[in-house]
């Protein structure tokens, strides 16, 4: 992750960003590629990911999101998160529509980005929630969002399984049993994993701090 500094230095990162200044908005998308790579992968239909990758999502959002930047109306940090989370299921739900002729015939388009906006937010909320629970709970809106960026980047270092387990367990929110199904494992041998993937994840999650 691009380094933005503690959270004030981000916030005003952020206000320079919205207010012109190129650079830092260019500083500011960067710090939020790790954020939307871990949303891509993992609400980017895994049979289209052959054709178009996560990474091709994240690419087309950042541009996007640099080109259209007066677009966004907002004042708060969080509301340019949201802001971010928009363009990113937008451009899920074209690659969708372009890449798989079933979406096309059974899904009208605003149906599709209505149910990827709920669920890309809830895999927000449950992200928001782990950054939370396993690390600090920051007192500014700023210092959430740079800890939330943070932990995004963190997971996107960690090996695949390791990715993979926390992912399921806690951004799609399954149970042991269901993520040893879907990881074809035993249930112990994921809960031993995941032990492992959290652990793993607090220390890269040190090295940032």
């Amino acid at each position: 992750m691009t380094d933005c500094g503690d959270p004030e230095e981000r916030l005003d990162l952020f206000r320079r960003a919205i207010s012109g200044d190129t650079e830092s908005l260019d500083r500011l998308l960067a710090s939020f590629s790790g954020y939307l790579h871990v949303l891509s992968r993992t609400h980017l239909d895994k049979r289209i990911q052959h054709r178009v990758s996560p990474s091709d999502v994240v690419q087309e959002t950042l541009m996007e999101a640099h080109r259209d930047i007066a677009n966004f109306h907002g004042l708060e940090l969080h509301e340019f998160t949201g802001w971010l989370r928009q363009v990113l299921v937008h451009n899920i739900a074209n690659a969708v529509g372009t890449h798989m002729l079933a979406a096309k015939r059974s899904v009208h388009r605003e149906q599709l980005v209505g149910s990827l906006s709920a669920s890309v937010d809830h895999s927000h909320q449950r992200l928001s929630a782990l950054a939370a629970d396993a690390y600090r709970s920051p007192a500014s809106e700023a210092g959430h969002q740079e800890t939330l960026s943070e932990l995004a980047a963190a997971l996107e270092q960690l090996p695949s399984d390791y990715r993979t387990v926390i992912v399921l367990r806690h951004l799609e929110g399954l149970d042991f049993a269901e993520v040893a199904d879907r990881m074809e494992r035993t249930s112990g041998a994921v809960r031993m994993l995941w032990l492992r993937a959290i652990e793993h994840l607090r220390l890269a999650m040190e090295k940032q701090s």
